[in-house]
């Protein structure tokens, strides 16, 4: 207890909590897949435990879920093994075959989960493969149009971000300088760049870029994104400490979907009724 003028004040030791919410976070994310031992079962387990985990610690307006993100035009992405998604101004998801079909516009984040940051599929690392799974849905063409705030008709909004990391258990490099992790993450390009990740029994970390969006281009929102993506060049791969991987994770993706991106436009959705020949009304 602490006094502050005639005022006593309780403390508390913050650091103290954090360290409990890092081992209930990592508790809750081994439960799921500490007793699974099919290579293919192992890795739906994986999956699962992260979607899991999001659900419970993300806010509410928040969807979490394996999915295979769509545009207007019926292109899809690959599949994505965690899509953050809005909750709120999202209209549909389709469901077909076991698979959710999400629209571009819904999406705040995709993830890849592998249980090594350190791994091949093919001829391409874990890495690349994250980087060309994010692209993939980066490229699709998304909408944006006006809507009614508080009364007042806003006119449509530049498209956001789309952030994109990978997700993974250990890290198997022997470079504990995290050169390798960072060669690897420095070399993707355009649509494929990471933002942030997390390995974690070494550390969680974020990416930092040169390079920001046109603001005075103000028409075309998808020349913008595009533009953006193209344009910026990596400048650094900043890690947590091991200890604090995923509770820094957490707080640095709540930081972007809160701070940096805001809510996702508004949906164009004559856009796709457009592809059925159907015509909805935009007033009432």
């Amino acid at each position: 207890m602490i006094k502050v003028g005639w005022l006593f004040m309780n403390k508390v030791d913050l650091s103290a909590l954090f360290r409990g919410m890092q081992g209930q976070m990592q508790s809750q994310l081994s439960t799921n897949r500490e007793f699974i031992h099919h290579p293919g079962s192992k890795g739906d387990a994986l999956e699962n435990a992260w979607i899991e985990w999001l659900q419970n610690y993300l806010p509410n307006r928040y969807s979490v879920d394996k999915a295979i993100v769509i545009d207007h035009q019926g292109n899809t992405s690959d599949q994505i093994d965690v899509v953050i998604y809005d909750n709120w101004f999202t209209p549909f998801i389709f469901n077909q075959n076991g698979f959710k079909y999400i629209p571009a516009e819904g999406v705040y984040a995709v993830f890849e989960v592998k249980p090594d940051i350190k791994g091949s599929v093919g001829n391409i690392n874990y890495i690349q493969y994250a980087g060309q799974k994010i692209a993939s849905v980066r490229r699709l063409d998304r909408t944006s149009t006006s809507m009614i705030n508080s009364g007042q008709r806003l006119p449509a909004r530049p498209l956001t971000k789309i952030i994109g990391g990978i997700l993974t258990t250990t890290n198997s490099f022997t470079h504990y300088n995290n050169n390798t992790i960072e060669k690897h993450i420095g070399s993707l390009t355009d649509l494929e760049g990471i933002d942030l990740g997390c390995i974690v029994d070494h550390g969680s970390f974020f990416v930092q870029y040169q390079g920001e969006e046109d603001i005075n281009e103000r028409t075309d929102f998808r020349k913008r994104i595009r533009d953006y993506y193209q344009n910026r060049t990596f400048h650094s791969l900043v890690f947590s400490q091991s200890e604090n991987s995923l509770i820094t994770f957490f707080m640095q993706l709540t930081r972007y979907l809160q701070q940096a991106i805001g809510t996702v436009p508004a949906i164009d959705l004559q856009a796709y009724m457009d592809t059925i020949g159907e015509k909805i009304d935009s007033e009432i």
